[in-house]
């Protein structure tokens, strides 16, 4: 009884996920609006609230061009990623993987795509929300823990500020990229997934080697930062641990992303 339930449940999560691939092949507008409509309030917010001040619209320039790369940078990465995989590019295989667990053999496009197990269905449907998610987690989290920092911000100030904008656009920016290419079952899928976690991490690391060759940082802001720093490193190494297994291992990416199935 209780494995008939768990079946249907199953059964069940897996018919939603059918929804999630259309809904993005078709809503990415709604999406793009949504995220308009989240970000530019918040940009407003802290424009009106600067921790340095303003006099003229040089002052706020620094401030007005990072919110307008933080909103703009995950946008771009989704239009550059449709335009550039189209269907030709989307169905061309790799002649080198990186997964070398597990005996596989090769098959061609045309089965793969017949497969029952091709698609960014199932568990890749959660991945693919779980990209949008941390886009708009990361920028969120900047808008409200980085202070928004005018032409009058002191050396540590204006470091901080532009090394976050650049953590969170560059990041985004590339998590979007691997989104497009997961949508469109791109075979480079999963080798930019893992690029994007290497580019979080190397951008922490960046952040606070260059907040430490800077100094004189006020003890109030070091925690908080230090605190957003090493989330942000721990949201990345669960991403790694919770997702690297499925993309080496399982069935349905090694037949919709390197179109080959295991050897019985």
């Amino acid at each position: 009884m209780i494995l008939k339930c768990f079946e249907a449940y199953r059964a069940a999560l897996f018919a939603k996920s059918l929804l999630v691939p259309a809904f993005f092949y078709n809503r990415m507008a709604i999406v793009t609006l949504l995220w308009l409509m989240l970000t530019v309030p918040l940009a407003l917010l802290k424009l009106a609230f600067p921790a340095t001040s303003i006099h003229n619209l040089g002052d706020a320039l620094p401030i007005l061009v990072a919110y307008s790369i933080i909103i703009a940078a995950p946008i771009c990465g989704y239009l550059i990623a449709h335009e550039a995989f189209g269907k030709q590019a989307s169905s061309t295989q790799l002649d080198f993987h990186l997964s070398f667990l597990g005996k596989w053999k090769r098959i061609d496009e045309q089965s793969a795509r017949k497969n029952i197990l091709f698609g960014p269905v199932g568990f890749i449907a959660s991945l693919l929300i779980g990209m949008l998610l941390n886009v708009v987690i990361r920028a969120g989290e900047f808008f409200l823990a980085v202070p928004a920092m005018s032409a009058h911000a002191p050396e540590w100030g204006m470091t901080l500020f532009i090394t976050m904008t650049a953590d969170v656009a560059i990041t985004g920016f590339f998590y979007m990229v691997a989104f497009v290419m997961a949508l469109r079952t791109v075979p480079l899928f999963p080798r930019m997934l893992l690029f994007a976690w290497c580019v979080d991490v190397f951008m922490q690391l960046i952040i606070a080697q260059q907040l430490s060759l800077v100094g004189n940082i006020p003890a109030g802001v070091v925690t908080p930062l230090v605190d957003l720093l090493q989330g942000n490193m721990t949201k990345v190494m669960i991403s790694i641990v919770v997702w690297m297994p499925y993309l080496l291992l399982s069935h349905r990416v090694n037949i919709t992303y390197r179109h080959r199935l295991p050897q019985n």
